[in-house]
């Protein structure tokens, strides 16, 4: 017996050590994985050499913005986040920089523009890359745009090549501008939801999903307005580039399928025959031809360099630090607007606050331009930036906003005291308005058998709660409170504009304009650039010799840390693989996923928010 119980105790002494060194082993891999990545995170990047008649390919993915969002290593891992997706980003001043260096490389004799996982870009930043594109071309290089197919916002970038090319069985997809959203009247009745709407404006349209089953009369006159005013930009830019007939896209666009019969149902035979595109090759005719241009490399590939291997070779606007030069502070707000702290990709009430009150310190900032891309958002977080911006201007330092694809409800009202605000002709801006929604359940939750009840020493005791309906006081003094935040708004938009306040009122009501129609309205002042409102500030500020300069975000050295590391952490783990791909699916989720990104966005202490829901179809 005592033999047995040994030899029972040797089995499990021996799992036991199994287990340990099975456990010590994971460990150790762990342990040994996470030292290779930081030896990988921290070694100096090798830098690319160019070889003389080098193609830069020069690869635009996911979506153009003004500043990358920030994940963390899980959000990216598992490929989502209640935010945002975690797709690839492109930034816009990283397309221009890397443009115009190329430009001035007598090593680079052509760009190839990489479109293919290009997803979206407003249009003024399509603009200011087609610009870049033209002074490229300006040095007598070529530029070839050469795709399977194009997309819409492929094709406007691809128009600015001096030789647009694609596959056999290939399309250009131009289809124009359109803003679609989804409707849930009918959706919140049958789960018996009671949404509690608070607004001021006729135009406010923001709050129509959850009140009605299609778009109103109101907003559908305005959105054609300036969609129409956008893809008039849209398709005198390609026409004037692809040098088309004046009627080639309308005719395209209206009745594609009769232009169709006219080449047997070939797609990209009809973009070939309207002057769209130069040139049909195969991908085997394509590797050909981008050897004539520039030559083989020794394995018999053509000579090209990507834009990542050629980035640390480009020039970096904005970035420098001489301490001996005064400076123009560029601060990036870009996102919705919502309160406390938020990192990059959101525009938070107190983080872009802290930006501020860096600039208003910095002694060598001498002006600052809030460059806003936003719809807006939490009307609280709005004014608590405006608060910010007015303590920066009562220090001496002028303030000029230079407004990007859209700067609007939020987004002008932290616009609005600016000295000068700065526009592009599509730029989408305006939309003064606020709005309130709260949902209350207790409808939903009485059709399973669900109640609510209670006492309070008030009519008001129970507050927000959301099982219980509003008491008819509280929704008084909300809409009170809507109606004075829009007439502070009206008061905020005449005052810093100096317009009467009667102009205002007739302008506003939610309305959304182009920024053409926004500057013959008093709402912008001039049309250009980043560029021209840093050198409008530098102006108002009386400088000559001075520097633009990004102010960045407070990170801590922990902070800047894991945020290198995690970036690291995705280059090696790459799991694309566990990504649904299907073209349909991906569609159909972006699509849907798009139109309640904001919804899920929407954050304000007292529910109140100065928020624009228009979006462009591009």
């Amino acid at each position: 017996m005592k033999s047995l119980f040994f030899a029972i105790l040797t089995i499990f002494r021996y799992i036991g050590k199994f287990f340990r060194f099975i456990r010590n082993s994971v460990l150790n891999l762990l342990l040994l994985s996470m030292v290779l990545l930081l030896i990988f995170a921290f070694l100096p990047e090798k830098k690319s050499t160019v070889s003389p008649n080098t193609i830069l390919n020069l690869t635009i993915s996911g979506n153009i913005v003004e500043e990358k969002m920030s994940l963390s290593a899980l959000e990216k891992f598992f490929g989502s986040t209640m935010n945002s997706e975690a797709e690839p980003e492109t930034l816009l001043q990283q397309i221009i920089d890397t443009i115009d260096t190329a430009a001035e490389d007598e090593n680079i004799s052509a760009l190839r523009l990489d479109l293919r996982k290009l997803k979206h870009g407003g249009l003024n930043q399509l603009q200011v890359i087609g610009k870049a594109i033209e002074r490229f071309r300006a040095t007598n290089k070529k530029v070839i745009a050469a795709e399977d197919y194009f997309t819409q916002t492929q094709y406007y970038l691809a128009s600015y090549a001096d030789n647009v090319i694609i596959n056999p069985m290939g399309v250009v997809d131009i289809h124009g501008f359109g803003t679609y959203r989804l409707y849930f009247k009918e959706a919140l009745e049958k789960l018996q939801v009671n949404y509690n709407i608070f607004k001021v404006g006729t135009y406010k349209s923001a709050l129509e999903p959850f009140t009605r089953n299609n778009m109103s009369a109101e907003d559908r006159r305005q959105n054609e307005v300036w969609l129409s005013a956008l893809w008039q930009i849209y398709t005198d830019d390609v026409s004037r580039q692809r040098k088309l007939e004046k009627d080639a896209i309308e005719k395209y666009t209206t009745d594609v399928a009769a232009q169709l019969l006219l080449t047997d149902g070939d797609a990209a035979e009809l973009a070939l025959k309207l002057g769209f595109i130069d040139q049909i090759l195969t991908r085997q005719q394509l590797a050909s031809y981008l050897k004539s241009i520039s030559g083989d490399q020794n394995n018999g590939a053509v000579n090209t360099i990507s834009s990542h291997d050629y980035f640390n070779r480009v020039k970096q606007s904005y970035q420098n630090d001489n301490p001996d030069l005064e400076k123009v502070g560029i601060i990036i707000a870009e996102g919705n607007i919502v309160p406390g702290k938020q990192p990059a990709g959101l525009i938070g009430g107190d983080s872009l606050g802290e930006m501020i009150r860096k600039a208003r310190k910095d002694s060598q900032v001498k002006a600052v331009v809030l460059r806003i891309n936003s719809g807006g958002g939490s009307a609280f977080a709005s004014e608590i930036i405006r608060q910010e911006l007015l303590a920066l201007q009562k220090s001496g330092k002028p303030l000029v906003v230079s407004m990007g694809s859209v700067a609007a409800s939020g987004g002008y009202w932290v616009a609005a005291n600016a000295d000068e605000i700065w526009a592009s002709p599509a730029t989408i801006t305006g939309s003064i308005g606020i709005f309130g929604a709260i949902p209350t359940f207790e409808k939903t939750l009485a059709s399973f058998g669900v109640y609510s009840d209670g006492i309070g020493t008030t009519p008001l005791a129970s507050g927000l709660d959301l099982t219980q309906p509003l008491p008819e006081q509280l929704r008084s003094a909300i809409q009170q409170n809507v109606t004075h935040g829009y007439n502070q708004f009206l008061n905020i938009v005449s005052e810093g504009r100096e317009l009467e306040r009667s102009h205002v009122e007739g302008i506003a009501q939610g309305r959304v304009f182009d920024g053409l129609t926004a500057k013959s309205l008093g709402l912008v002042d001039k049309l250009g650039s980043l560029n021209d409102a840093v050198a409008a500030a530098a102006k108002l500020a009386t400088l000559t010799n001075f520097e633009p300069v990004y102010i960045h975000r407070t990170m801590t050295v922990k902070d800047q840390f894991f945020r290198y590391l995690t970036t690291q952490f995705i280059k090696v783990s790459d799991i694309d693989g566990l990504k649904i791909t299907n073209p349909a699916i991906m569609r159909f989720k972006n699509s849907v996923y798009s139109r309640l990104e904001n919804l899920l966005q929407m954050e304000d202490p007292r529910g109140i928010y100065a928020y624009s829901f228009t979006t462009l179809a591009l």
